[in-house]
């Protein structure tokens, strides 16, 4: 099977699910369009091409750290792999569908700002003994306040 791994800049168009498959095992998926702008530079006005629309799917710890985090209507990069997904629809037409494996999802700085917090890493990735103590938990300025952490201004 191919690999196709590409980021893609856009906007969620759908309410974020959370789904738990009969293995227990959690995904959460949402539709996301990015849409290409050009600017016309005989009129110096930006203009829209094509949308293209696609579900991604977040799989792992992804799914905990995007439900919640992010909402219809906000922008954000998506990095993972493409897959097109063939089906026939209940009346017999014959559709494709763009879906994306995503192993990053985050907001996109360059049209909102958020508050950042961060887990405590997974010792088994960061090479670090299971016998270490966590670092302790952030105090005073580098505390960060978990509901507001989640907030989008999309400005």
């Amino acid at each position: 099977m191919y690999e196709a791994n590409t980021a893609v800049i856009g906007n969620v168009v759908t309410v974020p699910v959370r789904r738990v498959l009969s293995s227990g095992e959690q995904v959460l998926s949402f539709r996301m369009a990015s849409t290409a702008r050009r600017l016309d530079r005989e009129s110096g006005e930006w203009t829209d091409g094509g949308t293209l629309y696609l579900t991604v799917n977040c799989w792992r710890r992804l799914v905990d750290g995007i439900d919640g985090a992010l909402g219809k209507g906000d922008p954000i990069i998506a990095y993972g792999q493409l897959r097109t997904n063939e089906y026939r629809t209940r009346d017999g037409v014959h559709r494709h569908d763009l879906e994306m494996q995503a192993t990053a999802v985050g907001p996109d700085l360059g049209r909102c700002t958020v508050q950042v917090q961060r887990r405590p890493p997974l010792r088994a990735f960061c090479g670090a003994s299971a016998a270490q103590p966590a670092d302790p938990a952030p105090t005073g300025a580098d505390s960060v306040d978990p509901e507001a952490a989640t907030t989008l201004d999309a400005g």
